[in-house]
């Protein structure tokens, strides 16, 4: 995440900020700038950019944020519909007549806003219903019924989320028991869109076969893999592998939960280096990945995998005098530069470079 400034008066603000706290500007997230604009509000409920940049630019805000609240990013003054590009996305809400609700969807809005945000960064084009009736994103917020279990997931383009991983105590019971360090609500999201891309960029394509190497065949009956990992669990070996236990399930497992870490570590890289962190190593410039092509693409996020493994030491040897405290980069990392890195020491996992180096590939 990169920072922001208010741009009426320079204050710093953040990706999630309504209001500047130096000069009480209104501020809006205009998503296809990728910018936090402030705004001054006209009689006639459009808004009007401060800055001298963009002062003609008029926008309004997205319906969930002018009424519900639980959004920040703005729609185009003439834009036909009401709700910006990620609230757009969502098709369920929960049931706001119970009160923890409001407080739910916002988190997961927020949740998905961060999601959206960072896939742009990376320029992967994000389909939705409208331009794919059939197989484009789309969220359904739900909540269990007293007959029906809501499960997390994706199906076809659809992305369901169970309200409760918005509760941070149930979702920190879950995480204890399931021992899955990295059960976030962001987490969530990142794991399910890297099935939605597997669908949009490897499935039926000419990157299957390398697919299928790499992470395993998806023909796979997933029903027996998964009773399998719930009754017998992870190998024991499986940190030599792959990046979760979770992983180990099934093929489309691994790809989406590598998918996730591909996207923390990119999150992670780009905030440090926005507040001034480097994290270069010595000899090694690490060029934008997006600029390069073919091979010397693979080897930029291979560099880019071994600045995160860097990374990872420092932050884990941050969090080791607070016992309890969740692992802020809970994959397995290592010496910058090891063929298998690892993280997360007793843990780890082995083939970043491979995976990373598959990815930079696939989303090309």
């Amino acid at each position: 995440m990169k920072t922001f400034a208010c741009t009426h008066c320079g204050q710093r603000v953040f990706f999630d900020s309504t209001r500047c706290e130096s000069c009480n500007s209104a501020l809006g997230f205009v998503a296809e700038r990728g910018e936090m604009a402030a705004f001054a509000i006209q009689p006639d409920g459009v808004w009007q950019r401060l800055d001298s940049a963009a002062p003609t630019l008029r926008y309004r805000p997205c319906q969930n944020y002018a009424v519900a609240n639980v959004c920040n990013w703005m729609v185009g003054a003439d834009a036909p519909g009401t709700l910006c590009r990620s609230c757009a996305y969502t098709a369920v809400i929960p049931q706001l007549s119970l009160p923890q609700n409001q407080r739910y969807w916002y988190l997961l809005e927020a949740a998905k806003r961060r999601l959206i945000y960072a896939l742009d960064e990376i320029g992967l084009a994000i389909p939705g219903r409208s331009e794919d009736p059939q197989h484009g994103l789309m969220f359904h917020f739900l909540e269990d019924a007293p007959s029906k279990k809501v499960l997390t997931g994706h199906d076809d383009g659809l992305i369901t989320l169970n309200i409760d991983e918005a509760d941070d105590v149930k979702r920190e019971a879950r995480r204890t028991a399931m021992d899955e360090p990295y059960r976030t609500l962001l987490g969530h999201f990142r794991h399910e869109i890297g099935h939605f891309y597997w669908q949009c960029l490897i499935a039926d394509g000419p990157w299957l076969p390398a697919f299928r190497q790499l992470f395993g065949d998806e023909m796979r009956d997933y029903t027996q893999a998964m009773e399998a990992h719930y009754q017998a669990g992870a190998p024991t070996d499986w940190p030599l592998n792959y990046i979760s236990s979770y992983a180990t399930m099934h093929p489309w497992e691994d790809w989406a939960e590598t998918w996730a870490h591909y996207l923390h570590i990119t999150e992670a890289l780009n905030t440090a280096a926005h507040w001034g962190v480097s994290l270069a190593l010595p000899e090694q410039p690490a060029p934008d990945p997006r600029r390069q092509s073919g091979r010397r693409r693979c080897a930029a996020v291979s560099r880019q995998a071994d600045r995160a493994m860097a990374a990872a030491g420092a932050v884990s040897q941050q969090h080791e005098p607070q016992p309890g405290a969740a692992r802020q980069l809970p994959v397995c990392a290592g010496r910058p530069g090891d063929r298998q890195a690892r993280v997360d020491p007793p843990r780890g996992a082995g083939g970043t470079r491979a995976v990373c180096n598959g990815l930079a590939a696939a989303v090309r």
